[in-house]
């Protein structure tokens, strides 16, 4: 296996910022050669990075036969648009080094749980913004996303909005930019296909989001594939034990299959 450390900092990172690349390496004994690679941007209302949705999560993509990185991007006191940046660069790193790291190169993938979600998102929304380019020294092409995986992703700064995260990730901007990054609003064509999962039972971040943005994407004729599960609460990651908290507080068997459907459905690429 590759384990790599990528420096994916910019001028308004924090010291901690960085993405971690888990990788198959290459062997004449498996005819697989070329694999997809799922950048993972954990939750953590901005405020944070969650450990239960991170190397986890890695090791269970890797396991199925993916590459994957962790992306602990910078958060408060960190603002918009620094970890939007970091991302950006990650997405830049991976495909300069398709080659050297076995991966397909048309099968980059971005996910991030709640408030990580909305990062993957706004990327996934936004990457064609010229602003996105400068800042990285790179060709647009370069940051082009196949497809992104949502999961109970903080999406809307409306009624339904985890206001927190918003707050958090513009500080003093929150009034002025709150819209700009309400992102069911901004929903576009070069937007690619979306896989979106969220549980009924969520009051931390409710399942409006999610419905928010299924809707906008069907307005703009973009695939999805939406699972809405009736129990669990939020940020249950695996949604079993090797992902919960104390007391077995995340366990919710019923949202198990998620990951499974994942697999399937990147598999139509």
């Amino acid at each position: 296996m590759l384990y790599r450390e990528l420096d994916i900092k910019n001028k308004d990172s924090l010291e901690y910022a960085t993405a971690i690349l888990y990788a198959h390496e290459d062997t004449d004994a498996i005819e697989l050669h070329k694999r997809p690679v799922i950048i993972i941007c954990p939750g953590g209302g901005y405020n944070h990075t969650s450990d239960r949705e991170s190397e986890m999560i890695a090791l269970q993509f890797m396991a199925m036969g993916y590459h994957a990185v962790v992306l602990r991007y910078s958060c408060s006191p960190a603002l918009y648009p620094t970890a939007l940046l970091e991302l950006a660069q990650t997405v830049v790193q991976v495909r300069r080094h398709a080659v050297e790291w076995n991966i397909d190169n048309d099968k980059v993938m971005i996910m991030g749980f709640s408030a990580g979600a909305h990062l993957a998102s706004c990327f996934c929304t936004f990457y064609e913004q010229p602003f996105i380019s400068d800042a990285i020294g790179c060709d647009k092409k370069e940051l082009h996303p196949d497809g992104q995986i949502l999961c109970y992703p903080v999406i809307t700064a409306g009624e339904y909005a985890h206001e927190d995260s918003f707050r958090k990730l513009l500080g003093d901007s929150y009034d002025d930019k709150k819209d700009e990054l309400s992102l069911e609003k901004h929903v576009n064509a070069s937007v690619p296909r979306t896989f979106v999962w969220h549980t009924y039972e969520d009051k931390t971040v409710p399942v409006q989001n999610s419905l928010l943005y299924v809707n906008a994407l069907a307005a703009q004729g973009i695939p999805v594939e939406y699972h809405l599960f009736e129990k669990g609460r939020h940020g249950l990651s695996l949604g079993s034990r090797l992902t919960s908290g104390e007391g077995d507080r995340e366990v919710e068997p019923s949202v198990e299959p998620w990951i499974e459907l994942v697999h399937t459905w990147i598999g139509r690429l």
